[in-house]
């Protein structure tokens, strides 16, 4: 019955839908980065994940949902071509349009004095790391995915994504390496010393 009630829900408010679940997801995203980072006795800093929020439901969600929505109608159909031409269009067009919105609405809520400076710092190396990630989820979701639920799937992926981002955003330096390299200091200092492998 709930089930049925949500799926309802979906398909009479979809952008409402999906626009919400995928801000929550990335926000969510967020706060999980912070807790994986978080010292014993540090609080998680709550307004950074307020600002990720508003980025991801007035800008991504939003971008998104009329983005997908607009590859449906310029590449319909789930041929093998047409599906790669979608996922390309979206790497080389929707991609750093969601990276620079991101790292700049966030600069603008942090208050930062230059707001592109992350964007300079951090645009390709997020971009490249992006590359290694975003295809095969675009893939499996013009494949697999209705239309009218893709955003929310987009936000569903977007969850790990956000757990990056927004660790490069904060500290790292857009590269997958910069992540992992973190991972194993933490692994290293859990352990006091490092694995063996």
């Amino acid at each position: 019955m709930a089930g049925a009630l949500l799926r309802r829900g979906v398909r009479r408010f979809p952008w409402l839908c999906n626009v919400l679940l995928y801000g929550s997801l990335f926000s969510a995203g967020d706060a999980a980065q912070q807790l994986l980072r978080r010292r014993p006795g540090q609080e998680p800093d709550w307004a950074q994940t307020r600002h990720v929020a508003l980025v991801a439901v007035t800008f991504h969600g939003n971008f998104n949902y009329v983005w997908l929505r607009g590859l449906e109608r310029a590449l319909p159909g789930r041929a093998p071509g047409v599906v790669l031409a979608k996922v390309l269009c979206d790497q080389l067009v929707g991609a750093p349009i969601a990276i620079l919105a991101f790292y700049t609405g966030m600069s603008i809520l942090q208050g930062k004095e230059n707001i592109f400076s992350d964007c300079k710092k951090k645009f390709w190396n997020t971009y490249k790391t992006g590359l290694m990630y975003w295809p095969f989820v675009q893939l499996s979701n013009f494949v697999l995915v209705p239309v009218y639920l893709r955003t929310a799937y987009t936000g569903l992926c977007g969850f790990l994504w956000a757990i990056f981002i927004c660790f490069s955003q904060q500290s790292g330096d857009g590269t997958a390496k910069s992540a992992f390299m973190w991972l194993q200091r933490e692994k290293v200092n859990a352990d006091g010393e490092p694995s063996e492998k």
